[in-house]
């Protein structure tokens, strides 16, 4: 039976990004070897890097005053390595509280500068994205986080501010065309909408890099990684073909601007399904809400172990929501296609017919 995945993350991938990675893991091509065994510094492993890097360009825009990086350690590793680059001790940054991963930039950032919080939703459960601050221009970058996973909420507006952007993408990296030239560092985990979990994409401006007066750890300085295009020590290998089979896919879907009509799509379904089933509510401000991760909880609490269990008997999986949040939480990246939306739909349908 198929699985409809829902999963917030690690998330669904398109399906012949799985068959060639499935091979590949066998026998990488035709070297009679598999992805994973093959040296960082092969011909054919520099290959992949370089590709994946002009996938990345392609679709962000970024010129050659960007780089692009392929890193390790998660989003969580560029909550700190960011400041660490960017800001020095009597330096400002100024960053916007919509989340738990942006509370967390936050604290990280504190370590190394001066921090202002310029908005935060925190008092609502973060149930809508702060709106109406002003951005001082002795800023050194505004923090940004572009969509929040476990609340379901998105930026949809950048603001009007010529201070750069430091951007958390990593649940909704390339699902929208991208403005390149108002950010100064954008970072994305993989696992939502780029590949596996293992690999975090950062693109950062190369003119906002050397400014700091502090000593950085050789592993923690981003010129290092640029100046060995991203395999100053060995590379996640298999993430990063993964990340660059799904780079492939996107661009052969359309690009961006088609991404950003086949995921509006989705969204509308499923809200409008929300907005009009007795059963269900959503849980955060309509203009507000995410593209990619849908929240809504039962009207009536002793409906959401059955409803998870008609879920799970119409091979959906992924469903249940976040603690902070509770009720179910349907995770649309760009890999899901709309039909398994539709059969998401159907059940609430068939489930308000039942219990409504």
């Amino acid at each position: 039976m198929q699985k409809h995945n829902f999963s917030a993350g690690p998330a669904i991938l398109p399906a012949n990004v799985l068959e060639q990675a499935a091979h590949a893991a066998v026998d990488f091509n035709g070297m009679g070897l598999s992805i994973m065994e093959i040296s960082h510094r092969s011909k054919e492993f520099e290959a992949v890097v370089a590709e994946a890097q002009q996938l990345v360009r392609q679709l962000s825009g970024a010129g050659e005053e960007y780089a692009v990086l392929f890193l390790s350690g998660g989003a969580s590793t560029q909550f700190f390595m960011a400041p660490m680059n960017l800001l020095d001790e009597s330096q400002t940054a100024c960053y916007v509280d919509s989340g738990s991963w942006a509370a967390k930039a936050i604290k990280e950032a504190k370590l190394f500068g001066n921090v202002e919080v310029l908005a935060s939703s925190k008092e609502s459960n973060y149930t809508y994205i702060p709106k109406g601050y002003t951005v001082p221009t002795y800023a050194k970058y505004l923090h940004l986080t572009s969509n929040n996973t476990i609340f379901g909420t998105q930026l949809h507006e950048w603001p009007d501010t010529e201070v750069p952007i430091v951007s958390d993408m990593s649940s909704d990296m390339f699902s929208r065309p991208l403005e390149i030239e108002r950010f100064g560092l954008i970072y994305a985990g993989a696992q939502k909408n780029l590949g596996p979990a293992g690999v975090t994409l950062v693109i950062v401006r190369k003119d906002m890099l050397g400014k700091v007066s502090r000593k950085l750890p050789s592993m923690l300085d981003y010129r290092n990684h640029i100046d060995n295009d991203s395999m100053y020590n060995t590379p996640p290998v298999f993430p990063i073909y993964v990340l660059m089979l799904t780079l492939r896919w996107i661009v052969a879907q359309g690009g961006l601007e088609a991404m950003s009509v086949h995921n509006a799509q989705k969204a509308q379904l499923i809200y409008d399904e929300i907005d009009a089933n007795p059963c269900f509510r959503g849980t955060v401000a309509e203009e507000d809400r995410s593209l990619m991760n849908a929240c809504f909880v039962p009207v009536n609490a002793d409906h959401e172990v059955h409803f998870l269990e008609a879920c799970k008997a119409a091979g959906i999986v992924g469903i249940k929501g976040h603690r902070s949040v509770g009720g179910f939480r349907a995770s649309i990246y760009n890999a899901m296609p709309k039909t398994s939306v539709q059969v998401l739909v159907d059940v609430m349908r068939d489930f308000a017919q039942k219990h409504g």
